[in-house]
């Protein structure tokens, strides 16, 4: 399958470009920027062209891998999917509920494959701990993820998006729900607070009754940076413990052959862009909970 990266960063160019440039059974072809200088240079680092000519590049691929800010994401996920193309998007697919809707709608026109880049879902220890726990009654759950974003050499202290309020709930929040609703069922309501450093804690009550918990930052510092993932119930703590040596990079490899495979057999994957839309929809409830101090319906 012949790809388009859409964006020229260092996620674009770290991760998604240089996994496809590596990957046995995908061809990157081209990486479009909206500075052709950038996208000029990301391209050269894998010997492809770098263009801000995004038509002329979706016309000669099969499929784009989108690394760009959440609230730009939804206007080229729907043109590449209008052109034809099927979408490895980045988390959060969008910033609001609407936006979100008009990319699943995208996708069900064009009829194109998606897949959401959920880092720890294309890990084969999470696969195992899902499989642990669809055999386990749980009630409960917790996600704890403290990032240094903005810590010196951090490679997205500079990432305008990831510093407005309420953004590790987004950037972060994700990845906790893409844990959470697989395992303890979709989430119903959240409430919610922040603390004085922008550290914010949600907790979300899911269908059928079990609850869980969000603690999300990206101020802590290096010495409390870490993720914690768990849920329980009647077989114990089932922990999601960190894969040793595993990489984005290798992660996203998987996620490319995941919606490969989705393409070509016309099927959907668990974590397609209607996925990705009903996690904004939490997300949304629970940023206006938190901002509001109340109890809000997902």
């Amino acid at each position: 399958m012949r790809f388009a990266v859409l964006g020229s960063g260092y996620w674009a160019r770290t991760v998604h470009a240089a996994s496809l440039h590596a990957h046995p059974d995908a061809e990157l072809v081209g990486v479009w920027g909206r500075s052709l200088e950038k996208a000029q240079a990301a391209g050269a680092e894998f010997d492809v062209p770098g263009t801000d000519d995004l038509d002329a590049l979706l016309a000669d691929v099969d499929a784009v891998s989108i690394s760009l800010p959440p609230d730009v994401q939804p206007d080229l996920a729907v043109r590449a999917a209008e052109a034809g193309c099927h979408l490895l998007l980045e988390k959060p697919i969008a910033m609001s509920l609407p936006d979100a809707e008009r990319v699943v709608a995208a996708t069900s026109t064009a009829g194109v494959a998606s897949v959401v880049f959920l880092t720890y879902r294309f890990r084969t220890s999470t696969h195992t701990w899902l499989d642990q726990a669809s055999r386990s009654a749980l009630v409960g759950g917790q996600v704890t993820w403290l990032a240094d974003t903005f810590a010196p050499g951090s490679p997205f202290r500079e990432s305008v998006w990831r510093a407005r309020p309420g953004a590790p709930l987004w950037d972060l929040g994700p990845h906790a729900l893409s844990l959470l609703t697989p395992t303890l069922g979709p989430v119903v309501a959240a409430q919610g607070t922040r603390a004085a450093d922008g550290t914010v804690s949600v907790l979300l009550e899911h269908e059928d009754g079990p609850t869980s918990t969000m603690t999300l930052s990206a101020t802590a510092s290096s010495l409390s940076a870490g993720e914690d993932f768990w849920v329980h119930g009647d077989t114990g703590r089932l922990v999601l413990l960190p894969e040793d040596g595993a990489t984005a990079h290798e992660a996203h490899a998987v996620a490319v052959d995941e919606l490969t495979a989705a393409a070509l057999t016309g099927g959907t994957h668990p974590c397609d862009a209607a996925f990705g839309r009903d996690q904004v929809r939490v997300l949304a409830a629970a940023e206006q909970a938190v901002q509001s101090g109340t109890r809000q319906q997902v």
